[in-house]
């Protein structure tokens, strides 16, 4: 498996990264520990992400089961060193079962709180990249388009949110710092506060990415590069849009959005079919899966340093993991851009 070298963490992380949001909610805990020992054991995947809120779609009374069951695995297993744990903190207010929600936000008492939940939930002593789930203030994330401004905004800033995670970096329970689901504005804000006052650097961003959007390229990717914190891309299948399972009204038994509806306005709307089409058949022109394809892609962009794969069954995640070992050639990347110049960015 092909590594890159996280940000200034220093950290060498595979270029697929396990997620694990459907544990809990799609997954067992038998079924999570199968992919854990598949994808670490066999496969050498050592990256694993999680979040306080998994699973997904978030629930109050399933809430934090996901790093419980990460937090079983690891004690079963008996070793940690040799992993990267990545988990979040939200402001998720009713949903947060496991703490005060009378009053979110990125302070020190709800980060101080969040991080000794996730700590005890998963069983170690430490977490490796920590990250600031969504942003607090109003702004554009989770597919929002049309930007609207609001003027009197009272959220915590930025600099008092790091500062409050260089505490628990200098405690030795966090080791590196990094931000989910935010803007160049946001990404530049968070470099600017750590030059400014000393305080921690932002390792990475793990922000959605897929042949049907690409909009972190747009603002997003020059920042990556040229300050050295690179994605950690989400979604890359849109939620098993891009497999084309669902093309043509087809609803397979099992299937996210044949279960629940949940995002399909995002990741799987009525004008993307023709884009998601046209995708699958550059993957069977090609005689690639379409999965595989559009994994493979994302795992060859110089911006992203890992690709967060999520499974619900080792067949699927066997697929995922095999295509972070492919090189596309250049006659398949050239197919893929000639899609997308005629189909840019149908999904948010």
């Amino acid at each position: 498996m092909k590594k890159k070298i996280l940000g200034t963490s220093g950290l060498e992380v595979p270029v697929i990264c396990l997620g694990t949001m459907t544990w809990g909610q799609q997954n067992t805990e038998a079924e999570a520990h199968a992919q854990l020992d598949y994808a670490v054991e066999e496969r050498g995947i050592n990256f694993i992400d999680t979040a306080e809120i998994y699973p997904i779609p978030p629930e109050k009374n399933k809430q934090g089961a996901t790093e419980t069951y990460i937090g079983n695995w690891l004690a079963k297993r008996g070793k940690r060193d040799d992993l990267i744990i990545a988990t979040k903190v939200c402001i998720a207010g009713d949903l947060l079962q496991t703490r005060d929600t009378s009053d979110v936000h990125f302070d020190k008492k709800n980060i101080m709180d969040a991080i000794e939940g996730s700590l005890k939930r998963l069983q170690t002593d430490y977490i490796d990249l920590y990250q600031i789930h969504w942003p607090e203030r109003s702004t554009n994330f989770f597919g929002q388009r049309g930007y609207v401004h609001t003027s009197n905004d009272t959220s915590t800033s930025i600099k008092e949110t790091v500062e409050v995670l260089k505490e628990i970096v200098d405690s030795g329970r966090v080791k590196h710092i990094g931000i989910s689901n935010e803007t160049p504005w946001g990404l530049q804000e968070f470099i600017r506060v750590a030059r400014e006052y000393d305080l921690p650097m932002v390792t990475s961003i793990q922000n959605q990415y897929s042949l049907t959007n690409r909009t972190f390229e747009i603002g997003l990717a020059e920042i990556a590069i040229k300050e050295n914190v690179p994605l950690l891309a989400y979604s890359v299948l849109n939620m098993g849009v891009l497999t084309g399972k669902y093309l043509n009204g087809t609803k397979p038994d099992g299937a996210r959005f044949t279960i629940s509806g949940r995002n399909s306005e995002r990741y799987n709307p009525e004008n993307a079919e023709p884009a998601i089409a046209a995708y699958v058949a550059v993957a069977r022109k090609h005689n690639l899966d379409p999965a595989t394809m559009a994994i493979a892609y994302c795992c060859q962009r110089d911006f992203i340093a890992s690709v967060i794969i999520g499974a619900t069954n080792i067949d699927q995640l066997k697929v995922c993991i095999d295509a972070g070992e492919l090189e596309l050639s250049q006659a398949v990347l050239d197919d893929i851009d000639a899609v997308y110049q005629k189909y840019p960015d149908p999904t948010c």
